[in-house]
């Protein structure tokens, strides 16, 4: 039996999406730029997902600009902006893709200023009032964190910001699926999305862009996304999309609710090890998360022997899987070199049973048990 615990990685694709999708792979496949009747059908399917997704999420369609994912979306976002001045705040614990996007700017001459976190992973408030300065252009704090799924108070920090001259980014692509979103509650400029990780495809994502919010494009070339994304847009992977979010967002609290107890059980027989530590707030996290630091545990070689075993997971950020070097995010949350290093991460969702949970955490815990 193979149990697949790795869903911040990716989902699979549903049934539902797929079968969305498949018209526009075979029988509506012409360019959305093109006069004739096919190309007519794409575009028109575009405007159609761009309406759905935007109804689902409460803003307004000329607000969603797809994208080929979430890395792109949060590169646009912090290198497109147009910033009144050169001081950015964030937090250490933001995907690469974020971080990676800062040094850049670093390199062009901003100022970058990184946010306190507590122990479990959660932005300091009182750390942003005191560090947030007149000359900020730009915070950017991810909604809820890859590795450890701390949630950060997104609407109190937009609250916050709501009488300040400052462009607020929000990376949500672990959020969306876990968290309703309301952007009309929400006072954020821009927000990240992908679709893989809510069983859509891959390769496809959108920049939530608040009207009004000043931003260059990234990709010159036509006119596609009313001249902010130049390129051939992927018809059915934005069409898959918007009908994962759609399924995303009805259901995200009957989800939750199966989520959560396969989580806490798997969660209690893993605690009950001696040397093993949860990583992140018990309370304020992502539902289906699981991060653990285990003493006396090599996770490179636990990864490999869950795999033999038919037991997909990670040690992290799946675009950090290849590192061997100790976690930043666990590292920023106070954790020394070792737990940092010999960390476990188990993602759920709902395709998740309760037999799964049950052979996975006794072949879990025979694991670390035959390495110590």
């Amino acid at each position: 039996m193979e149990i697949y615990l790795d869903n911040a990685a990716t989902t699979k694709i549903s049934d539902e999406v797929f079968g969305a999708m498949l018209p526009y792979l075979k029988e509506f496949y012409g360019n959305a730029s093109s006069v004739y009747s096919i190309g007519k059908k794409s575009k028109e399917a575009i405007i159609e997902a761009r309406d759905l997704i935007a109804k689902a999420l409460r803003c307004k369609s000329k607000e969603i600009f797809f994208t080929s994912g979430g890395s792109e979306a949060d590169n646009w976002a912090i290198k497109g902006s147009l910033l009144k001045s050169k001081h950015i705040l964030s937090t250490p614990i933001e995907h690469e893709a974020v971080l990676q996007s800062l040094e850049y700017m670093k390199d062009l001459g901003y100022e970058i200023e990184y946010l306190d976190v507590n122990s479990n992973g959660i932005v300091e408030i009182d750390s942003l009032k005191s560090k947030l300065r007149d000359d900020t252009a730009l915070i950017s704090v991810m909604y809820a964190n890859n590795e450890i799924g701390t949630i950060q108070p997104i609407k109190e920090i937009g609250e916050f910001l709501k009488d300040k001259n400052t462009l607020f980014h929000v990376d949500a692509v672990q959020a969306l699926g876990s968290i309703e979103i309301n952007l009309s509650e929400l006072n954020v400029d821009m927000m990240s999305f992908s679709a893989h990780k809510i069983h859509g495809p891959k390769g496809v994502g959108a920049l939530y862009i608040k009207e009004g919010t000043k931003i260059n494009s990234m990709i010159n070339g036509g006119s596609q996304e009313r001249n902010k994304r130049a390129g051939t847009e992927n018809v059915a992977g934005i069409v898959g999309f918007a009908k994962a979010v759609e399924i995303a967002q009805k259901n995200v609290y009957v989800r939750n609710s199966k989520i959560e107890k396969l989580r806490d059980k798997l969660l209690k027989n893993l605690l009950s090890l001696e040397g093993v530590y949860l990583n992140g707030d018990l309370e304020n996290r992502l539902k289906g998360n699981i991060n653990i630091s285990m003493e006396n545990v090599d996770s490179s070689i636990l990864l490999m022997k869950l795999d033999m075993e038919g037991i997909m997971a990670s040690i992290g950020s799946a675009c950090n899987s290849g590192s061997i070097n100790p976690s930043y995010v666990l590292k920023a949350i106070g954790r020394n070199d070792e737990l940092s290093k010999n960390s476990l991460r188990l993602t759920l969702n709902e395709e998740n049973s309760e037999e799964q949970i049950d052979r996975a955490s006794a072949i879990i815990i025979d694991s670390i048990n035959s390495l110590r």
